[in-house]
């Protein structure tokens, strides 16, 4: 029975499938134990990679519906040459659970859920909100950026889970985390654009925050942090790079007052009839039992 952690990555072997059941079942004998290493690794270095997390078949029988889904609802129309930056990363639907029951049971996986609260240190969570991101062939990349910026929350207890839909090479773009940046303040008043990806990007290397840039097998998934900076690199296959992420809060978060007009369009739009101070608890924000 072997595990290894290495800069927030997780290659596992009997340990690991144990700590898996451990969260659905509770396995007295390594959970505990598993799961406070596995917290550790992320409060040091602001992400986790876990590797063969999901059932690879699970993931592409699920993962048909919300590629089909996402290219219903996109309105995006305009070729890749005429788009912005930030448009040309990939195409986004958000809330995919409230069109799909199928997808409804992928996004309020126990599973999924009960990781996101132990490495936030929560008892449970809430959903802030799905998103699907497609990114085309040729798609640009993604620029670097924390996703707190656009998050009108009261703390920075808010996790989202990064989840590939087909194995995810180099030459797809996977997602690439600068380890230990959310203990930096720089560069959280960056949108996602050209300039943060120059600034963030400049920063992190005269911090001394290496990147992490790994490629994903289907059925791994990642987790990262509200203020953990990250990029992807352009699409460079002849493939799509369908990803579901789900973005998840402690379940007693309250809306903070908004700092730009990204929060203020998402307290409107996610937090629908609240106000700062009140609970993120709208009827999009279901809480996961776990």
């Amino acid at each position: 029975m072997w595990m290894s952690l290495i800069y927030g990555k997780v290659f596992a072997g009997t340990a690991f499938r144990l700590w898996v059941l451990s969260v659905t079942h509770s396995n007295p004998d390594c959970g505990d134990r598993l799961s406070a290493d596995i917290g550790a690794s992320y409060r040091r270095d602001g992400f986790i990679r876990l590797r063969s997390l999901l059932d690879a078949n699970e993931v592409l029988r699920f993962g048909k519906e919300i590629t089909r889904l996402t290219l219903e609802l996109n309105t995006q129309t305009k070729p890749l040459a005429e788009r912005t930056t930030y448009d040309k990363a990939f195409l986004q639907v958000m809330n995919l659970w409230r069109n799909s029951e199928t997808v409804k049971r992928f996004v309020f996986s126990r599973k999924l859920a009960k990781i996101a609260a132990r490495l936030m240190s929560v008892r449970r969570v809430r959903i802030y909100h799905d998103q699907s991101l497609y990114k085309e062939p040729s798609g640009g990349m993604t620029p670097a950026h924390a996703d707190q910026y656009y998050w009108p929350f009261a703390s920075d207890q808010a996790i989202t889970a990064w989840i590939p839909l087909q194995p995810v090479p180099l030459e797809m773009g996977p997602l690439a985390f600068y380890r230990g940046s959310h203990h930096t303040n720089f560069g959280r008043d960056l949108p996602i654009s050209d300039e943060s990806e120059q600034q963030i990007s400049t920063a992190m290397e005269d911090y001394g925050f290496d990147i992490d840039e790994s490629p994903y097998e289907l059925g791994d998934v990642s987790f990262h942090g509200g203020w953990t900076f990250h990029r992807a690199g352009a699409n460079r296959s002849s493939q799509p790079r369908s990803v579901m992420t789900i973005i998840y809060m402690d379940a007693e978060m309250r809306i903070g007052q908004p700092k730009n007009s990204m929060q203020r369009n998402d307290l409107l739009h996610w937090f629908p009839g609240l106000s700062p101070g009140d609970l993120a608890a709208s009827e999009l924000n279901p809480i996961i039992d776990v």
